[in-house]
């Protein structure tokens, strides 16, 4: 463990030096604001607390940038030190290929978790100061800060499982575009075409429940969106919760699942790649 260490503090180090974690904290954190701004005054007669509405709109953000995010940190993350020819001196060390991927995956994870508390916790301290006893509305905060970490540290592991498996760092860029493009914008719209097509003959509650877990985008807004019921009502995905029937324990296994399953595979593949 002191090689993985090691090596994520080498992460760290490197996203400092090449100011990304204060690229994504201060990205973050202006749209994280702007959006707590125009959010926070709702009309109408919707009765809800500020901080409640600003974890709505934060959710929305984090749906599309917290993926892109982690697949910008971690796409070139193996195949890039091997063009740059600085992965056989990494491996004069004593450490095996499978410690690498993990220090470089608790590295990028840390760095993506740094951003995104300061990035949103700027924008809940200034919505949120009224709502200091709103206790439902600070949890759900924090239910979505981590969420939006587990999120990020699932496509972090698809970014380094892409990494693994490419042989050039503008393949693994092609790959992981193709993927953040499928998993946030196209793979909603197929599943509603699909429902709308189906009229419920083949797409039944069972496998609807089943498709909406193969998407992490999927599991992150009904496990951030429906743990409050203030805030699953006003982002519509109480209803979707109530018909999905999922636990938050089911949720957070999917959520680990789509960490450990790509990171397991990279670690695999890498063990077996010829340099």
């Amino acid at each position: 463990m002191t090689a993985v260490a090691a090596i994520a503090g080498r992460e760290v180090l490197a996203g400092v030096r090449n100011r990304w974690m204060l690229a994504a904290s201060l990205l973050l954190g202006v749209l994280a604001l702007t959006l707590a701004f125009v959010g926070s005054a709702p009309g109408g007669t919707v009765a809800a607390s500020p901080l409640a509405i600003t974890v709505v709109s934060l959710s929305s953000l984090s749906v599309f940038l917290v993926p892109l995010i982690g697949l910008l940190v971690s796409y070139d993350t193996l195949v890039g030190e091997i063009e740059r020819g600085t992965m056989p001196l990494l491996m004069t060390h004593p450490v095996t290929r499978s410690r690498i991927v993990l220090g470089k995956f608790a590295g990028q994870v840390a760095i993506l978790a740094v951003a995104t508390v300061v990035g949103f916790g700027v924008a809940a301290l200034v919505t949120g100061l009224g709502d200091g006893g709103d206790a439902e509305a600070w949890g759900a905060f924090g239910v979505m800060v981590g969420g939006s970490i587990l999120l990020g540290a699932a496509f972090i592991a698809l970014g380094t499982l892409f990494s693994a498996v490419v042989a050039e760092r503008g393949t693994a860029a092609g790959v992981s575009a193709a993927a953040w493009l499928i998993f946030v914008v196209l793979f909603d719209m197929a599943l509603l075409a699909i429902l709308v097509a189906d009229e419920g003959q083949v797409v039944s509650g069972d496998l609807f429940r089943v498709l909406l877990l193969l998407n992490p985008t999927d599991v992150y807004r009904m496990l951030t969106l429906s743990g409050s019921e203030t805030v699953g009502a006003l982002s519509g995905m109480a209803g979707v919760s109530a018909e999905a029937a999922f636990g938050h324990a089911i949720l957070l296994a999917a959520m680990v699942l789509w960490i450990a399953v790509p990171l397991g595979l990279a670690g695999l593949l890498f063990g077996r790649k010829e340099l």
